[in-house]
């Protein structure tokens, strides 16, 4: 299964990259290969097959444990017999012993046991009822749920990251296209400019302003050229994307729309929406089973117990895998030296006293769960606050992009005008300068204003919970 989808996962990517070494790749598609590509995402599902791993693990616990175990051992000097000597005693068949009185304790050959023996069996246990296993199984099972809301937090951060990186791409890249714009105007007005100066129309000072702003302004681009080179950079660490490697990004500003319905965002909203919430909800659920865990140490444990195997004993190991020929099966003596035996029992564990411990250590963990219920609401009041920045945030930046928006079409129609006429001989090259000035600085404050709207929308998503819930549906 694992195989399968990593298998999957490396065609998704691979899918992907060849996409985008062709056509290039737009938001969604970033985000779909940022989510199967970085690293925080791939870790995180490690994490998941290791939490689904435990659950067998722990289910392993209550099936049935079976160890089968072989030994030869040899004694080189065995130990010796000791008993308290009577003359009626079985062991010296009522003979005395000169010297030896009554009750005094003497030794002998151990003619119980012989030198080599060898054991080979195999031993049995099955768990009946253990309630501390009840709570660990299902305590693996909520480890593997929560692995999965880490990922789907993994999974919010990411596309946070990756969604901001890739509008900064977009918003540069028109940027650029309004420093050629600019620049084209520029160098058109000084042309027009050197040519009127030729003509004794304009002064050469004119001349020299526009140089100077033609200059700024190419300057200026080749700065924002390598910022938004760097902002791919960026895009491409956020996906993940091998950065010795060439990422087209395609987009247009216009698709980038940063209106939304708060109305509707707030209608189908709860706190389970935010993945943080539910990971930490998820801990609840954990500590609330090692508290039950600890309350189930006390009960009794059941253990079914089997053994079984065969032995034997020699004077020498050779004689452990010999056969004795001369002995005779109607006797009851087999001519094979290895033996059965065996045993079937029950075993009860039942906690009487433990000094005390497991009571404090229920207190312990009662005040943990405590803590994390202080958490949780103090992550719901968070999460409010959260949720109203990002209204009032979200609000002004539309209307100060709004107004950016009327400002930058404010001044391209005064440099219009004021070019026109200047061309005319009523204007001057200041108010032209003054006219370009405004404008560029207009337009950079509204791209800059669509930006910050745009990362304002991606924060109320990510305060009411949808950046997850987008992804699905794009």
């Amino acid at each position: 299964m694992n195989r399968r989808f990593i298998l999957f996962a490396l065609l998704i990517g691979l899918s992907l990259k060849v996409m985008a070494q062709g056509s290039g790749m737009n938001l969604q598609q970033c985000i779909d290969y940022a989510v199967a590509n970085a690293t925080p995402i791939q870790i995180s599902k490690l994490d998941e097959q290791i939490a689904s791993a435990k659950v067998k693990e722990t289910t392993g616990l209550g099936l049935p444990q079976v160890n089968g175990s072989v030994s030869i051992i040899n004694n080189t000097q065995l130990r010796r017999f000791f008993a308290s000597y009577t003359e009626d005693s079985f062991f010296f068949g009522g003979q005395s012993i000169p010297g030896v009185n009554e009750g005094d304790v003497i030794s002998a050959q151990n003619f119980f046991q012989l030198k080599s023996s060898g054991d080979a069996g195999v031993n049995i246990s099955q768990l009946i009822f253990n309630g501390s296993y009840i709570v660990g199984l299902q305590a693996s099972r909520a480890f593997k749920d929560l692995s999965v809301k880490n990922t789907q937090q993994k999974k919010s951060e990411v596309i946070e990251q990756v969604t901001k990186a890739y509008y900064l791409v977009i918003v540069n890249r028109v940027r650029i296209n309004l420093f050629d714009q600019n620049i084209a105007r520029i160098d058109t007005l000084l042309k027009n400019t050197i040519a009127l100066n030729k003509q004794g129309f304009a002064e050469s000072i004119d001349v020299d302003r526009l140089k100077v702003a033609y200059n700024n302004l190419k300057n200026e681009r080749e700065k924002f050229t390598n910022l938004g080179d760097l902002s791919v950079e960026l895009l491409k660490f956020q996906m993940n994307w091998p950065m010795d490697q060439e990422l087209k990004v395609v987009g247009e500003l216009s698709d980038l729309d940063p209106s939304v319905d708060l109305n509707a965002y707030a209608a189908d909203w709860s706190y389970d929406d935010r993945p943080e919430y539910q990971l930490l909800n998820g801990n609840r659920k954990l500590q609330q089973l090692n508290l039950r865990n600890n309350y189930a140490m006390a009960l009794p444990s059941v253990v079914a117990i089997a053994n079984m195997g065969y032995s034997t004993q020699s004077p020498d190991v050779a004689g452990l895998f010999r056969t004795n020929t001369n002995l005779n099966e109607s006797e009851g003596v087999g001519p094979d030296k290895w033996y059965s035996y065996g045993l079937v029992g029950l075993s009860v564990n039942l906690p009487l006293f433990s000094g005390f411990q497991r009571t404090f250590k229920i207190q312990q963990e009662r005040i943990n769960l405590m803590k994390i219920d202080k958490g949780l609401n103090a992550l719901r009041s968070g999460i409010d606050l959260e949720m109203k920045q990002a209204i009032i945030s979200y609000r002004n930046a539309l209307k100060t992009m709004s107004s950016q928006k009327e400002n930058m079409s404010l001044a391209q129609n005064i440099a219009r005008v004021v070019q026109i006429k200047y061309e005319q001989g009523v204007g001057s090259n200041l108010e032209v300068m003054d006219a370009e000035s405004s404008l560029k600085e207009a337009q950079v404050n509204y791209y800059n204003a669509l930006y910050d709207a745009l990362v304002a929308k991606v924060n109320l998503d990510k305060a009411y919970g949808k950046l997850n819930q987008k992804s699905l549906e794009q």
